[in-house]
């Protein structure tokens, strides 16, 4: 559900206030669109992640410039983000009501086809130990790990040039996600090449200040 946004008595502050799909028709701002424009926008977030915040719609986007405003380019879907042939199919499917289901085959079919993880990542990055794969770790260049918790794979917008989409449209077998520290820790004794650890997502900062200890702090430990 759309949440009202309100301040808080205490703070004067705004409460924060994310904006998906299901909200493309009551954004206010998008009312200037055109209904053809609003249904292309559904169909390339059926594909790919959207979520954009009351802040960046309000605040930082200015509406008497779009489409060309660099932060509606930056958050909003477009049809370009999709191939003509795969845009048209899912703008169809949204045109004509497409039951959930179907919507998602087609998406499925699409998203698997864009190659959401290139260069190898699966195959060539992940590191192993004792003939297992450390889920959630990547060890690309010999001194930096990449490390992906999964309370920290969201953002609270997603870019529309995002190269991580993989991580946020609930295909799991495509997602890098470590549920705990402890095989990294054992890794990194391992290697004592490692020098960094990048702690990446999605934005590892939304995740609570005790959940962010729980990876952090073992890292600091001799």
């Amino acid at each position: 559900m759309l949440n009202h946004n309100h301040r808080s008595q205490s703070s004067g502050l705004q409460s924060y206030v994310a904006y998906s799909r299901r909200d493309v028709d009551r954004i206010p701002q998008l009312q200037r669109l055109s209904d053809s424009e609003r249904m292309g926008m559904k169909a390339v977030s059926a594909v790919l992640p959207f979520r954009v915040n009351k802040y960046v719609v309000e605040e930082l986007s200015d509406w008497d410039k779009v489409p060309d405003d660099p932060m509606y380019q930056l958050t909003f879907p477009h049809r370009e983000m999709l191939s003509a042939e795969d845009f048209d199919e899912m703008f169809e499917l949204v045109r004509r009501g497409a039951p959930p289901e179907e919507l998602t085959a087609a998406a499925r079919s699409i998203q698997r086809r864009m190659n959401p993880h290139p260069g190898g990542q699966r195959e060539l990055n992940v590191p192993r130990m004792e003939g297992s794969s450390l889920e959630g770790i990547q060890h690309k260049y010999s001194e930096t790990v990449l490390f992906f918790p999964t309370a920290g794979q969201t953002c609270h917008t997603y870019c529309t040039y995002c190269f991580r989409w993989a991580q946020f449209v609930g295909i799991n077998n495509l997602k890098f996600a470590a549920r705990g520290v402890d095989q990294l820790i054992a890794y990194l004794r391992a290697h004592p090449e490692v020098s960094s650890v990048l702690i990446t997502g999605g934005d590892p900062l939304v995740m609570k200040t005790s959940v962010l200890r729980r990876v952090i702090e073992p890292l600091l430990s001799p």
